[in-house]
């Protein structure tokens, strides 16, 4: 008879509000971040697939899933500090913290506030803030966008919203499963991480980070194409770069296989 693992839906008060997880496995602690605009469904293949090395715990950030929304004034930091917090409540320090997109720019944060909660970091598909990994035309034309779409009803949002975030060649189920994720977003949250992001501008960051690192790129993101990894690859000491084929901006549902043996072997040999 195989071994049952722990599997948990949960809630914690952190940092003034009820924060959501989803906790799964046994082993070192992978916490793992979320895009905007998404939630810890996000992360089922990773939940289900590396639960059998790992304590795998995936958050709904402020303003995601079943989380409550964050004050109009949260930042950045309030975001990590309200995660190194859930980290710490968990006893899940240090975490291996795998971010993806928006999620990566908050593990960059968690890192750069409370370095006491990461022993590792994987960036997957992310950025050093729009500013700091796009040209100041696409950041503005982005930050634009996100306005426009928020005027939106939220099922013609997420449709808007999904050309380009997946790999032109996504099968249909993969495509809905994004859509139905985007179309639960939080409106309040929508309007706080836009302009978190767009403003953010972290590469003086990079080449301080001084635990180990992976990087993982869909080979297709559109999002963030790949010059945005070699550039983080270039700056960040000792770091790793895998690039997965046939993937775009969402490595991690497009290549779960792929992406999350990536994530078994550098988590178990740094320990």
């Amino acid at each position: 008879m195989g071994v049952r693992l722990r599997a948990m839906t949960g809630h914690a008060r952190v940092h003034g509000l009820d924060i959501a997880y989803e906790r799964h496995g046994q082993g070192p602690p992978l916490v793992l971040l979320h895009g905007a605009l998404s939630d810890s469904r996000f992360w089922r293949r990773q939940l289900e697939g590396l639960a059998g090395e790992f304590t795998v715990m995936a958050w709904d950030e402020p303003g995601a899933g079943h989380s409550s929304d964050p004050p109009t004034d949260f930042t950045l930091a309030d975001y990590a500090d309200c995660l190194a917090e859930l980290i710490e409540t968990l006893n899940l320090a240090p975490a291996h913290v795998a971010g993806l997109s928006w999620g990566g720019v908050v593990a960059q944060e968690l890192y750069e506030r409370a370095p006491r909660c990461v022993a590792s970091l994987i960036l997957a598909d992310t950025y050093a803030g729009w500013r700091g990994s796009l040209s100041d035309e696409e950041c503005d034309a982005r930050l634009a966008a996100a306005g426009q779409l928020e005027t939106l009803p939220r099922d013609e949002f997420a449709k808007a919203y999904l050309p380009g975030v997946l790999a032109d060649d996504a099968p249909a189920h993969l495509v809905e499963e994004l859509h139905t994720m985007m179309r639960d977003f939080h409106p309040a949250s929508a309007r706080i991480v836009a302009p978190l992001i767009a403003a953010c501008d972290i590469r003086d960051r990079l080449p301080r980070i001084d635990v180990p690192t992976l990087l993982i790129w869909g080979e297709q993101d559109a999002r963030s194409p790949l010059r945005v990894a070699e550039e983080f690859h270039d700056a960040i000491p000792n770091s790793r770069l895998v690039v997965i084929p046939n993937s775009g901006h969402c490595s991690s549902m497009e290549q779960p296989e792929r992406f999350n043996a990536a994530v078994r072997e550098f988590c178990l040999a740094t320990g």
